[in-house]
């Protein structure tokens, strides 16, 4: 089948779900520009034009990923709900994406170190990008820690408000999160409970956990 030129019109994020879909079929270590380009009938040079390299796209798949979650949680955190109906409809919102979104679940559970292992070019004309690229990652991660912080946020509202136990919110969290992440990885949609269905049962099981 026909490739298309580099001037064609493809969507960013278009190229951005494909390589999420190719990352969890390969893992990152074994997907080439090339198998990622053949997903959206691209050359290879014609995703260079789009991303430098593959280290780019799977941090942009990364980057996606959580900006989506973050947009349907901000507003739960900012509102003037209780801590504990905070917590559940953060849960809930959190494990509907990662069902409706595995791929993108998978590379944050197995791929997210390969960021951490990116290695600096030789050449020094090829420095300054990757100087940017380190920049970008680092900028990735402190918005990581700033979704985990609305997690220990509202769970200390809850302590608070008297409705949780006093834990260690930082490890709860961790623990929660954890949980909730590997989610990505197990679900099927053909399986036996929604998406929405297991979200509610991890939401009982951790409030369980908490409420007193």
């Amino acid at each position: 089948m026909a490739r298309k030129p580099a001037d064609q019109s493809v969507r960013r994020e278009e190229i951005i779900w494909a390589a999420a879909d190719v990352l969890r079929r390969n893992g990152y270590e074994a997907t080439t520009m090339k198998d990622i380009a053949a997903e959206v009938k691209l050359t290879a040079a014609s995703l260079y034009h789009h991303f430098p390299g593959k280290d780019w796209l799977l941090l942009a798949v990364l980057e996606a990923g959580l900006e989506y979650v973050i947009g349907q949680i901000e507003p739960i955190v900012r509102s003037s709900k209780s801590g504990e109906q905070k917590l559940r409809e953060m849960i809930a919102a959190h494990v509907v994406n990662l069902t409706g979104n595995t791929a993108v679940g998978a590379a944050m559970v197995f791929e997210i170190r390969s960021l951490m292992t990116i290695k600096p070019p030789a050449s020094p004309a090829e420095r300054e990008a990757y100087d940017d690229f380190i920049a970008r990652r680092d900028a990735f991660f402190e918005r990581r820690d700033d979704f985990e912080e609305m997690f220990r946020c509202v769970i200390r509202q809850g302590i608070e408000e008297g409705a949780f136990r006093p834990v260690d919110v930082g490890i709860f969290v961790k623990m929660m999160l954890g949980a909730q992440n590997w989610v990505g990885v197990w679900y099927k949609a053909s399986g036996r409970l929604s998406g929405q269905q297991i979200a509610e049962q991890m939401a009982d099981t951790f409030l369980r956990a908490l409420v007193i």
